[in-house]
């Protein structure tokens, strides 16, 4: 009798310990099948695409040209521009090879002491186009300290759309700090966006009525082709001063 009710235990534990091995392997198995399904996912969402990683500038050229000059040199982790002495012949504004329309744009930047630049979308090449403004409208890059531009305005202000909506506050960290901004801008829902250092300081619409507003009260009003393209290339602009990027990177909406 005694063998009997050992071997029965014994049989009992053998069973759960199956069980319970049986249970471990179906629960590894969903765990594998969720992390493979959220990859899936992710990749249908669509992903994040670097435009500059620190290591090359592969993705960019020179505006209205193939090559890029020394005045764009890597220093560091950043795309640092610094304006040719003497007298220069022009400007060199920098542009992704690539086009892009409803997209989330995300970098980092810092500028010089008294500088000026700007981050430009929707932008148009050709030789009736000598600078990437005269099609892509932009967001402001200053000092906002020192340069005059924001004398003229706060829609001329770092993180403004410039010259047709200011920033609802200043976030902007003082020249030679680094400056997060993410620009959003989606045609389907006709809304853009700008948020800076974690604060989302400018919303507007990007087409119809509103958009068309906007530009008759800026200085673009008689400006035939600026801010007429649903796509176009991403700029960084030449405004003679010393600027840095990094961590650029973007995702098509």
């Amino acid at each position: 009798m005694k063998r009997t009710i050992l071997a029965l235990g014994c049989a009992t534990l053998i069973f759960a310990s199956c069980k319970n091995e049986t249970k471990k392997t179906d629960d590894s198995e969903m765990d594998n099948t969720e992390e493979m399904t959220n990859a899936e996912d992710m990749d249908q969402a669509g992903e994040w695409q670097v435009l500059f990683d620190g290591k090359n500038m592969d993705e960019w050229k020179a505006f209205n040209s193939d090559t890029v000059s020394s005045q764009w040199k890597i220093e560091g982790d950043a795309l640092a521009f610094t304006p040719a002495e003497g007298d220069r012949a022009g400007s060199e504004n920098l542009i992704t090879k690539e086009s892009f329309g409803d997209f989330e744009l995300e970098m980092e930047w810092k500028i010089s002491e008294g500088g000026n630049s700007g981050i430009m979308w929707g932008v148009q090449e050709g030789d009736q186009y000598s600078e990437p403004y005269l099609t892509g409208p932009e967001i402001q890059v200053l000092d906002n300290e020192r340069h005059p531009d924001a004398k003229n305005g706060p829609n001329r202000t770092a993180g403004a759309l410039y010259d047709m909506v200011p920033p609802s506050e200043d976030v902007t960290k003082p020249a030679g700090e680094w400056n997060k901004v993410v620009i959003r801008i989606d045609h389907e829902n006709n809304i853009g966006s700008v948020t800076q250092n974690g604060t989302e300081i400018v919303t507007f619409e990007v087409n119809g009525e509103g958009w068309d507003k906007m530009v008759a009260n800026s200085k673009f009003k008689d400006w035939e082709d600026f801010g007429a393209s649903k796509t176009g290339h991403i700029a960084l602009q030449d405004h003679g001063n010393k600027v840095w990027f990094r961590n650029i990177r973007i995702k098509e909406l």
